[in-house]
């Protein structure tokens, strides 16, 4: 009819391919890159969001030929790929690779740097654009992007020019402190991206979209519909070869301080006004800051650490923590970290957040499990009805993706009786399994310029100042019954204690 306008959402446009450009990866012959990033660039290159302008510059310590890097990492992507690779998609990729070799403190490497990125430039017309890849120990990032300034390699008249850097971004909050200050005096903030490979995984994206695209849950998620809040990062696995860098990281470093707390944030996070970087990146930082700063006291009643010691895995006998490669026989670095955190604003006041990750845990298994508030008895005095149970939300983010709804129901019969429900949900089955390693979407924006996932430098600090005081804490204070979990149990005792002094339990899992 004529003046009526249409009240049918109109469908998003398809993704286009990332703009032409370079990407540079530092570490290129490491197993960051052999395992999650090229995988992930044959996964783009397949699902056609890379341009064709495309060139790839592998820089190493290594002497080797661009050649010997294309062999190399055409067997590495027969072992990593996420399915099956196509010849011809590996062989588009793999012709646009080259190698750059040096020593990353050697200003000459810059040199030979630059004039790679020349003639890529000239041969794939990638238009100047470029994007850094640190795929390297943490302590060399400051290094690495001083000398990117000093050859002028992130200047961007006229193009753009990107760092992407890995965890972990400093150690504790001074060092973090300190490295923002640093690569600050040479990039601006928008050229940064400190990047969270678990923010690439659909389940944790869609989680502002379950809540914020659905009536029935958002007008319920607060203190007044809410318990409690319990994210579990849990895994089957110990430091297996990397006990180097666990022993200076622990497993409050390595996983709450960055991957647990964004799964904090985006949990409960204020509805953002827009979809812009920076205004869900503000709402998410909002979270940090709003959580309720831990005296020393509260850290001895509100925190629990453990490591594991030897046990029995699928039948087989494993070592514990000490025993294991590259590890002090009298470690007391932390295997396990359990703590309970309140947010204190107006929606959580009082609602706790219990959070637990460990190595050598049973399962391998990422959720966040929303107990609701348990309904009135009144009503079924009398019935044969003993007690209700709460209403349990979980979004699982690994392995299987997907949501599960918990709730009562009656059993069909005479008499009230009530059985237990579960209604799920699984990304798999509703959308299809696209192949993944967690990377994509991440390397997609960055290529594109979406920082959304991507955690800004006050982010970064704010996260350090909430696990300060723990670290303080644990420093000051060696634990006395390490290891205090064996292989393959849900961690120590006092973990447990944390929830039954508050008549609350972790979930089974």
């Amino acid at each position: 009819m004529t003046g009526e306008k249409s009240t049918e959402p109109l469908e998003a446009p398809p993704l286009q391919p990332a703009p032409p450009c370079t990407l540079v990866i530092f570490g290129a012959t490491g197993d960051l890159t052999k395992r999650k990033l090229f995988p992930a660039l044959y996964n783009l290159a397949s699902a056609s969001l890379l341009p064709a302008e495309l060139a790839v510059v592998g820089v190493g310590r290594y002497e080797m030929s661009s050649e010997a890097l294309r062999e190399r990492l055409k067997a590495d992507l027969e072992s990593f790929a996420t399915g099956t690779p196509d010849a011809a998609r590996s062989a588009w990729l793999l012709e646009r690779l080259s190698y750059v070799g040096g020593e990353i403190g050697d200003g000459a490497t810059y040199v030979r740097l630059r004039e790679a990125l020349d003639r890529v430039e000239a041969e794939r017309g990638t238009r100047g654009n470029v994007l850094f890849y640190l795929a390297i120990p943490p302590d060399l990032f400051d290094d690495t992007i001083h000398h990117l300034a000093a050859a002028g390699l992130i200047e961007e008249t006229g193009r753009w020019r990107r760092v992407v850097i890995e965890k972990p971004f400093g150690h504790d909050l001074d060092s973090a402190r300190e490295l923002n200050r640093q690569i600050l005096e040479v990039l601006r903030e928008q050229q940064i991206y400190r990047i969270d490979h678990y923010l690439g995984k659909e389940t944790v994206q869609n989680i502002m979209a379950f809540r914020f695209a659905n009536g029935i849950f958002e007008p319920i998620w607060n203190r007044r519909y809410i318990d409690h809040v319990q994210i579990t990062v849990a895994e089957t696995v110990g430091v297996e070869q990397r006990g180097d860098y666990y022993e200076k990281s622990g497993a409050l470093r390595d996983m709450v301080q960055n991957h647990m707390f964004q799964l904090l944030a985006f949990t409960a996070m204020e509805p953002p006004i827009s979809f812009a970087a920076d205004v869900v990146r503000d709402e998410r930082v909002k979270v940090l800051y709003a959580v309720r700063p831990l005296s020393h006291e509260d850290v001895l009643h509100q925190t629990v650490r453990g490591q594991y010691g030897p046990g029995l895995i699928d039948g087989h006998e494993v070592p514990g923590y000490r025993a294991e490669k590259n590890v002090a026989p009298a470690s007391a670095v932390e295997t396990f970290a359990a703590l309970k955190l309140y947010v204190d604003n107006w929606r959580w006041a009082d609602v706790p957040f219990y959070l637990r990750t460990g190595k050598r845990l049973p399962r391998r298994v990422t959720e966040i499990a929303i107990q609701f508030k348990r309904a009135p008895f009144q009503l079924f005095r009398g019935t044969a009805v003993e007690h209700l149970s709460s209403n349990l939300l979980v979004l699982h983010i690994q392995p299987d993706e997907g949501i599960t709804l918990h709730f009562q129901a009656k059993v069909p019969g005479p008499d009230m009786h009530l059985g237990k429900v579960k209604m799920s949900f699984a990304y798999a089955d509703a959308f299809g399994q696209r192949p993944s390693t967690g990377y994509e979407t991440l390397l997609y924006d960055a290529m594109t310029g979406d920082s959304t996932l991507f955690h800004r430098s006050d982010m970064v600090e704010a996260g350090w100042s909430v696990v300060a005081p723990i670290l303080d804490v644990w420093q000051a204070l060696t634990p006395r019954d390490f290891p205090s979990y064996a292989a393959s149990t849900w961690g120590p005792a006092a973990a447990d204690e944390l929830l039954q002094k508050d008549g609350r339990r972790w979930r089974t899992l």
